[in-house]
């Protein structure tokens, strides 16, 4: 698919892909945490309950990002709803540093306030502060719904 045919994938479908990845990391972690620590895992007031806390809640999620944006140039979420991350200058599938970066980056997006993510629905391109530090834009298909109706003129 070339260029014309793509369109900066806006903020409330970026929003929407990641309740749905949300969703499904939730689905996978929650019942291993609970397997591993028993139901008082919601009872811990630290931010990490042990070392298999934050191998599962903090670094199979990074991973699993990491190698869906380099493999598949999008999460589960963003490939339900046809969004694809891109190199912001060659449109190629993002390296696996430049993943890492952009991974990384969206904590310094949620500082402050959140506003590096709100960026995107301002932004011309609608990138975030983590899509500007890794050079990465998010797009999708232009014209994505069925072909309009044309009537024959009798």
């Amino acid at each position: 698919m070339n260029e014309s045919e793509l369109e900066y994938a806006g903020f409330w479908i970026r929003v929407l892909a990641t309740i749905i990845d949300t969703l499904l990391i939730l689905m996978i972690t929650l019942p291993l945490l609970v397997s591993i620590y028993g139901w008082k895992y919601f009872s811990y007031e630290k931010v990490v309950a042990g070392p298999a806390d934050f191998l599962v809640s903090w670094v199979l999620p990074a991973v699993a990002v990491i190698l869906f944006w380099v493999k598949r140039q999008a999460t589960p979420g963003k490939q339900v709803l046809s969004l694809r991350v891109l190199d912001a200058e060659t449109g190629a599938s993002l390296s696996g540093m430049q993943s890492l970066g952009r991974y990384l980056a969206y904590f310094v997006s949620l500082i402050p306030f959140g506003l590096g993510l709100l960026w995107i629905a301002f932004d011309n391109r609608h990138q975030g502060w983590h899509d500007k530090l890794a050079n990465s834009v998010v797009v999708r298909a232009k014209n994505r719904g069925p072909k309009p109706v044309r009537f024959h003129q009798t």
